[in-house]
């Protein structure tokens, strides 16, 4: 994913985030990404909410969007982000919550996306 340098950029400890949205089906090569979504831990948040703007519940800053929360879907982030996959040196939320959330969201893009994961997983059996 070329959209990992300008992630890296920002030089983010580990520990306190995870790639969400689509990049864990991305980094996969399931799909191409048009941007990247991460969720933080609520001290980076609030440390990152004193250098960007916050708009609605997200921050923007070039082709990232960082989230506090993935409600109503998941309460809890810090789960999702202790439990990140490293792949590449980057943390992505496990292929499991994010079948969650593209069930859950039910668009048509979701449910492309859940038939890429699907296939994927018949090619790969954990």
């Amino acid at each position: 994913m070329k959209l990992l340098s300008e992630l890296e950029n920002l030089n983010l400890p580990k520990d306190k985030y995870a790639i969400f949205g689509s990049g864990p089906i991305c980094i996969r090569g399931l799909r191409e990404a048009n941007d990247i979504d991460i969720i933080v831990k609520d001290d980076l948040w609030d440390y990152l909410s004193t250098i960007y703007p916050v708009e609605k519940e997200s921050i923007k800053t070039g082709n990232i969007e960082i989230f506090k929360n993935w409600s109503p879907w998941f309460n809890d982030v810090s789960e999702l982000i202790n439990t990140a996959e490293i792949i590449n040196g980057f943390p992505f939320v496990k292929l499991d919550y994010v079948i969650e959330w593209k069930k859950a969201m039910g668009r048509e893009k979701d449910l492309k996306d859940l038939e890429l994961i699907n296939k994927h997983k018949m090619s790969f059996p954990t």
